[in-house]
C-alpha cells in the first residue's frame, strides 16, 4: 500500500453543497481527512456547513456554524480525523454565494 499526502482546494464556494477540490475517493483508497479549514472572504459573517458524503447520503460534521468576517474555521484538525472511503466525498456549503475558501489535507492509501 502507498501512502500520499495531498491537498485539496476549492475558492468561491457559496450555497450549493461542493466537492473540496472537485475530490471523490476512488477505488481501492481509503483517505484519513487530517485538516478542513474553511475561510470566510466576505465583509460579514457567514454560516457554513460540512458533510461527508457516502454518494447517497450526507452526513453532516458542522451545520451552520459562523465564521466571522476574514475569519476561519478549523473543522478537522488536531487530534480530530475523518475517515473517508470509496465513493465518499467531502463537502461544504456557506449561507452566502461565492463566500468561502476551504482546503482539505488528506492521507491517500491506496
Amino acid at each position: 500500500m502507498a501512502n500520499s499526502f495531498k491537498r485539496k482546494l476549492s475558492r468561491s464556494i457559496g450555497t450549493s453543497l461542493t466537492a473540496v477540490g472537485s475530490y471523490t475517493v476512488g477505488a481501492s483508497t481509503e483517505v484519513t481527512v487530517i485538516g478542513l479549514v474553511v475561510s470566510n472572504t466576505t465583509s460579514s459573517q457567514v454560516l457554513v456547513d460540512a458533510v461527508v458524503n457516502d454518494g447517497a447520503n450526507d452526513t453532516y460534521l458542522i451545520k451552520e456554524a459562523p465564521v466571522p468576517s476574514g475569519g476561519s474555521i478549523v473543522i478537522i484538525g488536531g487530534d480530530q480525523k475523518v475517515v473517508l472511503e470509496t465513493g465518499d466525498s467531502l463537502k461544504v456549503k456557506s449561507d452566502t454565494a461565492s463566500s468561502v475558501d476551504v482546503v482539505m489535507s488528506i492521507l491517500e492509501i491506496t
